[in-house]
């Protein structure tokens, strides 16, 4: 399980950016995930209260949002969600697409009381 090793450096990423913006308390923080990461939700949900514990994000609220994984076919040029089509163009049937979206993992907002 790397997502614990992955919160961490998120942890820092937004204790750094509290610092240099003076911010001293944060009430949530919002991470964006793909579809297609190599991070689970529930994995991130689960390891959130112990990557945060002692620091400046303990009493703080995770929020995830998942990005959709979309592919765009190379023969017809169909933009599909790659798992709910079993990576086959639904207009097409063709096998042969490209990632658009899905892999990611963000930051995405950091809110501050």
């Amino acid at each position: 399980m790397h997502e614990i090793g992955v919160l961490m450096e998120v942890v820092k990423t937004v204790e750094n950016f509290a610092q240099k913006n003076g911010v001293t308390k944060i009430q949530t923080l919002v991470l964006q995930i793909g579809e297609l990461s190599s991070m689970i939700p529930r994995y991130i949900e689960a390891c959130y209260p112990a990557a945060i514990d002692g620091t400046m994000l303990q009493e703080t609220e995770l929020k995830i949002e998942i990005l959709p994984g979309n592919g765009i076919c190379k023969e017809c040029n169909k933009v599909f969600n790659l798992i709910e089509n079993n990576n086959v163009c639904p207009k097409c049937t063709s096998k042969h697409w490209e990632i658009l979206s899905g892999k990611e993992f963000m930051i995405k907002e950091i809110i501050a009381c």
